[in-house]
């Protein structure tokens, strides 16, 4: 990156024994919409605190905008945390939990309640001033925390897994309106999550941890497209992996040997390489080869209607173990117990050596 408003610099953080953070570093731009995303205990949410000051790193440091502020309290440091339970003050209005903030930086009253209100128009909430929470919807208790975080104006906005306890249907209303808020606001925003999903529909740069380290970090686009490693192939959607050994490659193609053939892709692999193929649900192809990369016959075990498209596992005949993962059209005509040609294109193949 050009820019870099986050500086993390070889983070570790250990809770006794036990590693949860190894030698992270990663470096966050300006204005942009940063998820961590990963399964439960790859050390995410720890990692968020740190940079919201709640946990002091065992090693290694945080800047924010080239200033050292690993040790700085979170009231002093220019970060706000949004959390998933909302934690606002029952006994407040809405105004008074937005600008409670403001509050406590010495800001005069009058200002206090102009400020809360454009921010409570920001989100949608302009006629919640005088409410109490209580009043309120999930989705707008939501929102109130927010704007509250968001109202004094911080360099970073932390979200811990914000929409973790709101329905799906609100859940995706609510990432549209916070990749708007986003990119309205400009303030670059860090966002914690287990779900593929959001983190493809928030992130314009997404980071895949797992087991204390970081896996994959990138585009979404590209991590999903281009995982980097196996495990981002399997917990950034979906794949159906074929081991396999490079057989043979130099600087512009490799030939990757399995027990579905030998398949040539126009990547670089040192010939001898442990290997795997990924391939993505909506790159197989069930029927018919007509000239695509043959991948055998496979049994289908399960079909799963999911609205706009069916999914279909199907077990290979060549490699019982392997089972294959589809998505087809949802007007497919197939059974359970069908057996079906296999088959996916050659520029869809993920090579994955790590």
């Amino acid at each position: 990156m050009s820019q870099t408003l986050v500086d993390i610099r070889h983070v570790t953080h250990r809770f006794g024994e036990q590693v949860v953070l190894n030698d992270v570093s990663l470096e966050i731009a300006p204005g942009s919409y940063t998820v961590l995303l990963g399964p439960s205990g790859s050390g995410k949410t720890t990692l968020l605190s740190i940079l919201g000051g709640f946990v002091l790193p065992t090693e290694g440091k945080v800047l924010i905008n080239g200033k050292d502020c690993t040790a700085m309290p979170p009231a002093k440091r220019p970060t706000t945390t949004v959390f998933q339970d909302y934690a606002l003050f029952p006994h407040m209005s809405v105004g008074g939990n937005v600008g409670f903030g403001l509050r406590m930086k010495g800001v005069d009253g009058t200002t206090r309640a102009r400020q809360a209100r454009e921010t409570l128009a920001l989100v949608g909430l302009a006629e919640a001033f005088d409410k109490k929470p209580h009043q309120l919807s999930g989705g707008q208790r939501q929102r109130v925390a927010l704007a509250r975080a968001l109202v004094v104006n911080p360099a970073v906005l932390l979200l811990d897994e914000p929409l973790g306890a709101l329905d799906l249907k609100l859940r995706r209303q609510m990432q549209d309106e916070l990749k708007a808020i986003q990119k309205h606001v400009g303030t670059a925003f860090i966002h914690v999550t287990h779900d593929q999903e959001e983190a493809m529909a928030l992130a314009d740069h997404c980071v895949v941890m797992n087991d204390g380290c970081i896996e994959d970090e990138g585009p979404p686009e590209r991590v999903y497209t281009r995982p980097a490693t196996r495990f981002s192939a399997g917990f950034m959607g979906e794949s159906t992996l074929l081991a396999g050994t490079v057989a043979a490659g130099d600087a512009v193609t490799c030939i990757v040997e399995t027990a579905f053939g030998r398949h040539r892709l126009a990547v670089e692999a040192a010939a001898g390489t442990k290997a795997a193929l990924a391939i993505r649900p909506e790159h197989l192809r069930l029927g018919p080869t007509n000239g695509a990369v043959s991948l055998g016959e496979a049994t289908v075990a399960e079909i799963i209607f999911q609205g706009s498209f069916k999914r279909v596992l199907a077990d290979s005949r060549i490699d019982p173990s392997v089972r294959f993962i589809a998505k087809v059209p949802a007007s497919a005509a197939l059974r359970t117990g069908d057996s079906v040609a296999v088959s996916c294109e050659a520029a869809d193949v993920i090579l994955l050596t790590k």
